[in-house]
């Protein structure tokens, strides 16, 4: 309690520091008018609040009320690289190079040769033959 209202009384001479130069400001501009019951507005709250009695634990602890659930959201789906890759591929019945794979999504070859490695690890799509790929 000592220490709240050492710090109080040292924000109230900092205000009343701020004023004070907030009014040499103000006359080397032109003369405004001073404004002077600020600090002694804040002056009279810090001293209500320095004789104000301490709250007790009891009156601090509230009841808390249950919160309800809200049914989770669902995220919007995003398309990814592989599952266009996969959808094209899984058109042709025969299969498709990744020349056809490359021209149909405009993804670079380099792209194309990544999705592919990473679908036929994951068993989706298969090599039907050299660079021709069919769906798993």
């Amino acid at each position: 309690m000592q220490q709240l209202k050492k710090d109080l009384q040292s924000t109230v001479k900092t205000l009343k520091a701020l004023a004070a130069k907030i009014d040499a400001i103000s006359k080397k501009m032109g003369g405004a008018k001073k404004a002077k019951s600020a600090p002694k507005k804040v002056a009279k709250a810090v001293k209500k609040a320095v004789k104000a009695k301490p709250v007790k634990k009891s009156a601090l602890k509230k009841k808390a009320k249950p919160v309800k659930k809200s049914a989770p959201k669902k995220k919007a789906v995003s398309i990814t690289a592989a599952d266009t890759v996969l959808k094209i591929v899984s058109r042709y019945k025969r299969g498709i190079k990744t020349a056809g794979i490359k021209e149909k999504t405009g993804y670079n070859s380099k792209k194309v040769q990544n999705i592919v490695f990473k679908l036929r690890k994951q068993r989706k799509i298969k090599s039907a033959v050299k660079g021709v790929y069919v769906k798993a």
